[in-house]
């Protein structure tokens, strides 16, 4: 018999094996996709669905665009970001120019109504994670989570 005792409470504790990334990966690809899930979900009262969202933050941040360059950048076919677009122009949350390099095409853009629009809904979720954040975790784990931000950030950098 070897030296450690089989009780388990007088045993020592083992420091957990290290995980494979394999394991990390899936384990944080669930997490992250829960926490997608509900930060959308946070926003739900927003006119918007979430290709919408996305369609009016991808303008907002990246500037004007053609339908075909959204649809490119949206992985969705022409068709579909028509759809889209023309449900964002309804509600007046962009507008169509006709490009001035060729003038068959048209640049859509954010208004200011639409800016207005989705600076609601990411105050929407922001304030959700920074209440859960506050509720849940303590100096420590807020720590923890902000370390494990700097490393998710060099992960989306490469």
């Amino acid at each position: 018999m070897s030296g450690i005792s089989e009780n388990p409470e007088n045993a020592s504790p083992r420091p957990p094996a290290d995980p494979t990334a394999e394991r990390v990966a899936t384990d944080l690809a669930a997490v992250v996709g829960l926490l997608l899930r509900r930060l959308r979900s946070s926003s739900a009262d927003s006119l918007l669905t979430p290709s919408q969202r996305s369609v009016l933050a991808r303008l907002h941040d990246g500037g004007p665009a053609t339908t075909a360059a959204l649809a490119r950048a949206e992985l969705v076919r022409p068709q579909s970001m028509r759809l889209t677009l023309g449900a964002l122009e309804s509600q007046g949350f962009v507008t169509r120019a006709p490009d001035p390099a060729d003038g068959r095409k048209s640049v859509v853009s954010v208004t200011e109504e639409g800016s207005t629009v989705l600076a609601g809904v990411r105050a929407a979720k922001r304030s959700w994670l920074a209440e859960s954040i506050a509720a849940e975790l303590d100096g420590a784990e807020r720590r923890t989570l902000a370390e494990a931000v700097e490393l998710m950030g060099r992960l989306v950098d490469k």
